[in-house]
Parts: C-alpha cells; structure tokens; sequence
C-alpha cells in the first residue's frame, strides 16, 4: 500500500521530526571540518522547502560516520548546519546534542518555518539499538514525522523506525519525503513493469553480495550485464583460470544456479570476454584504514577468458565494453548497479566510464536509467554524467534490499495511505 507524502500533511505550526541523511564526506581546512561532497543534503532541500512552506518547525536528525556511541569531533553535523544554511538561505539553529533539556529548549522557542539540526545521533549507542528509551527521548519534540533518508531506511534505528512507531502510537501521522518518495517510485514502481528491452548491468567484488539481486532481476530482466570482481566468480564456475583475481570459491554453485535460471528464462547474461590485468605489488604504505596498499604493474588488455597465474583482473576489455554498449543502446529501461573494475584508479576506469558514456546516451534518446547508488552514481558524477541519467538512488545497501524485495523498516514505519 502506498505511504503518505509530506504532500499530505498540515503541519502549519506543528514540530516535524526529519530524518535526512547527512552522511556526508568531511574534510579538515584551515583548522575547522567543512563538507566536501553536499549531494545528499541537496537530495533534502526540495522536502525541506515544502515543509517550510507549509509553516512546519523542522527538526532534522541524521547521523554522520561510524563514531559506535562515542562523541567524535570529527563526525561532528554541525558542518553540515552551515552548508544547509548556505543552500537552503535560511539560518539553521546546529544543537549539540540531539536529545535532552537542550533540545526541548531550543524547539520550544522556534517558530513557523525555522529549522533545528540535532548532533549526530550515533554519538548515543543506543540508537543503533533502537533503544526504546532513547527513541522515546529523541520523540518527545516531534509531533508528525518526516523520513527522507531512504539511504538509512533498511537499518530500524532509534531514528529511523523507533520514533516514528511512537509518533504514530500518539495518534501522530509518519510520511515519507520527496527524496524517500522518489526512490520508492523509481526503484519499486518503475521497475515492477518496466519498459522493455529492460537491461540489468551489475558490477561490484562480490557475488555474495548481489545473488539475491541477481535472483529477483532474472525474473524480469531481458539481459543482465555482470562486471567487477564478481564476473571472476562466474568465470571461475565455468572452469577458466582467475590468476590472483578477487573470488568466491564457495560461491561457484551459487553462480552456476544464476547461469543455469538465465538460460531457463531466456534472460541474456553477458560476461566479459576480455579484461584488464595487471600484476599485484605490495608496498609498506598502509591506507587511512590502516590497511597495506598494494600498487598494479605492468596494466595490460588480456585477450584470453583465462587470467595469467600472478595477475589479476581490474577491469572490462575493449572488446567487453563494445558488447555492453551495444546491449545498452537497444535498452528502454537501464538499471545499474556497482563499477565493472577498481574505477577508482585511473588505470582501471576506463570500463566503468564507458558504460556510465553508454548509459547516458542510451537516455538521451528515451530510455529510462536508473543508478542504484554506491559507487555507481560515485563514477558517473565523477566522469560528469550525472545530470543525463534519469534517476540516481542515495542509497547503496537501501537500494540493493529493496531490490532484493525486502521490507525496509523505515518504510515500513510510514503511515499507509488511505
């Protein structure tokens, strides 16, 4: 059943609890942290205007990093308050804290229209629990609930489920945002009857991490496109040499079945014919992980379905590339998820531009694309293609259980439409 909309609601004076997603990239200059990515707080500002304009008192929740119950001053939202205010042109009231006397003191003086922004509620471990007392804590200033944070709505946090059950036991309405509205109708409405051909491209390191993707998608996929280290597992399931490329040996049974269910329903399942390798290095540098980092030699276009032993795998061929395009182009409906290499490195990049170029020219002409989030909407921001695709998901696991057909908790929270 369909959610209600901030579309829906009368909140004329009323205290509107969002839950946005302000997980936003951090950096440090000049002695203070400042945001140097804002896309997901632009993902906000249609929801936010609306409930402004219906004269709401907008008291926005998010969390920001990994802090696991600590107050971490570098995970701090209050840098997120400033750029808000720069993009919305209202002040925003940052709150250092996000439960407590504090916060009812600073909502109890705000006014139609104002906004609030509450320090980063994993600062408290209990939201990650969705510890009823602290759901209760953070509920006691929200009369309706907003969540525009689909790429949260998959965890049922203190925040992103708790509160709004409370809300609604009150006799309270709880409604999903633009943004969230948005997501739910391109990555469940548009694709529950898609226009066809409808080609599926997925990409990523693991197998593991989209069979269930891949299972669902089979059943109404014309043809699905498989890149990244994944496509290594495949192949290995068909007997070929993966050198020291990134698999799955416990995952050969699970592919076969996905080959073998393609073949049953006629669904084109296309994996690379050539790729990109080059040969592993280990280097004494460790990563801001603290993890080594290993350097690629000797990058060169390898012909043969087998990887030399000592090399890996890191991206599509040419020859892959042009057989994907091709798919592509004939495509009505484009879903796409995960790079087809390690993008991130420019020696491996050139696959995932390419079927990001593939993707937007295909939308040009009239095909519907939509980018399941995570790295996917990483590349194509990066090769400045963005603004040519239909929609783009702000959620990476959201978007992949969704897809998956799993119930989110933070949807299902949601007031039903009557």
């Amino acid at each position: 059943m369909a959610k209600l909309t901030v579309r829906d609601l009368d909140v004329h004076g009323k205290r509107v609890f969002v839950r946005v997603d302000y997980n936003v990239p951090l950096e440090e200059k000049d002695g203070e942290m400042v945001v140097t990515d804002a896309t997901r707080i632009e993902a906000t500002l249609p929801t936010l205007r609306l409930l402004i304009e219906k004269g709401a008192k907008l008291i926005l929740a998010a969390h920001c990093g990994r802090p696991k119950g600590q107050r971490v001053p570098a995970m701090s939202l209050r840098p997120a308050a400033a750029k808000l205010a720069d993009l919305i042109g209202v002040p925003v009231n940052f709150v250092d804290d996000c439960i407590g006397e504090k916060v009812e003191k600073v909502v109890a003086n705000m006014v139609p229209g104002s906004i609030v922004l509450l320090e980063n509620v994993r600062f408290y471990a209990e939201e990650e629990k969705n510890d009823p007392g602290f759901a209760e804590k953070l509920a006691r200033v929200a009369e309706v609930y907003v969540n525009d944070a689909f790429g949260s709505a998959h965890r049922a946090h203190a925040s992103t489920e708790g509160v709004a059950r409370l809300v609604a036991r009150r006799g309270g309405q709880c409604a999903a945002g633009l943004l969230m509205e948005k997501e739910l109708q391109f990555l469940g409405d548009e694709l529950d009857n898609p226009a066809r051909p409808f080609v599926v491209i997925l990409g990523g390191a693991k197998v593991s991490d989209k069979i269930k993707v891949i299972d669902r998608l089979l059943e109404k996929a014309d043809a699905i496109l498989i890149g990244g280290a994944m496509a290594y597992t495949f192949r290995l399931a068909q007997g070929r040499k993966t050198g020291a490329s990134l698999v799955e040996p416990d995952k050969v049974d699970t592919a076969n079945a996905a080959l073998a269910k393609a073949k049953a329903r006629h669904v084109k399942f296309l994996l690379p014919t050539d790729d990109v390798i080059a040969e592993p290095v280990k280097t004494d540098k460790l990563d801001k992980k603290g993890k080594p980092i290993v350097e690629w030699q000797q990058a060169r276009t390898n012909a043969s379905p087998d990887v030399p032993e000592g090399a890996a795998g890191l991206d599509i061929g040419p020859a892959t590339v042009a057989a994907y395009a091709k798919a592509i182009a004939e495509a009505k409906t484009i879903l796409w998820n995960g790079p087809m290499g390690m993008f991130e490195n420019k020696q491996f990049a050139a696959g995932t531009n390419a079927v990001a170029k593939a993707v937007a020219e295909t939308t040009t002409k009239g095909a519907k694309s939509i980018i399941g989030g995570g790295d996917s909407v990483k590349a194509l921001n990066k090769s400045g293609l963005g603004g040519q695709v239909t929609f783009m998901s702000t959620g990476g696991g959201a978007s992949l259980e969704f897809l998956e057909g799993l119930e989110l908790p933070g949807v299902a929270a949601l007031t039903d439409r009557k």
